[in-house]
């Protein structure tokens, strides 16, 4: 599907933004509540958002997309409120550890080669 923009592949680029932010917002309220396993729950919730953008539409436009509307999502949340006060708590090593781990998977899943963006050979006989 590297082909042109059609109406589907828009739809379908939209859905990954929406999707995005609602894995942005579950991950940041997973995080918060049960750190180490959050953390991990909340990061391969990403990597499975990205690795479905990737398939989905066959380039890094889907996994950029999906990060477009996680990342606003996590902005959103991290902004003070007019009271001064967070939405959710955005401290600790956790937050920034859920923005390192989603932009490294971000990256992994846009540049990573699947057997769909080249033939695919037959195997070599083991000697």
């Amino acid at each position: 599907m590297t082909g042109r923009l059609t109406a589907g592949r828009i739809a379908v680029g939209l859905g990954l933004v929406v999707a995005g932010a609602l894995t942005g917002a579950a991950g940041w309220l997973v995080v918060d509540l049960w750190f180490p396993g959050g953390l991990l729950l909340a990061l391969l919730a990403l990597f499975g958002l990205f690795l479905g953008g990737r398939i989905a539409l066959g380039t890094g436009l889907g996994v950029g997309g999906a990060a477009a509307g996680w990342f606003l999502a996590y902005v959103m949340l991290s902004v003070p409120r007019p009271e001064g006060d967070f939405l959710l708590s955005s401290s600790g090593i956790a937050m920034y550890a859920y923005l390192l781990g989603g932009t490294v998977f971000a990256v992994m899943c846009a540049t990573m080669r699947g057997p769909l963006d080249r033939p695919v050979s037959a195997a070599r006989s083991a000697k």
